[in-house]
């Protein structure tokens, strides 16, 4: 397998709508997404190149447009389609782990956030 590094964006912050109820929709409410992302190094440490890795700055634009566009009812399913989109868009990605907070969740009591975290190896 050669050498593997991580990468990892944390505390990407995006609005949304996200959620199974209508006023989650209506209102929307802040998303935070952690990503982290094993990549197969395939020579980008010795080439010192963009190209041969993960840009990070188009990797939080894919996480944006999944985050901000189509709406899920479960954040599940929100961590699994940018596990897969950025797998899909960096062949170097071997494993995504995302986490999507959601800080508003409809709980009858105090909480911080919920969390979901997913797992999508590549390939």
């Amino acid at each position: 397998m050669g050498t593997k590094y991580t990468i990892t964006l944390q505390n990407c912050a995006f609005f949304a709508r996200h959620g199974v109820h209508d006023e989650e929709e209506f209102l929307g409410q802040r998303f935070f997404v952690d990503a982290e992302l094993d990549v197969v190094a395939a020579g980008a440490l010795e080439s010192d190149s963009i190209d041969d890795t993960v840009n990070y700055g188009i990797a939080f634009t894919v996480i944006e447009e999944i985050v901000t566009g189509r709406r899920r009812n479960l954040i599940e399913a929100l961590a699994l389609d940018i596990a897969k989109g950025l797998c899909g868009k960096f062949h170097q990605i071997r494993r995504a782990k995302i986490t999507v907070r959601k800080p508003n969740a409809p709980v009858p009591g105090v909480l911080d956030f919920v969390q979901v975290s997913v797992e999508h190896f590549a390939g």
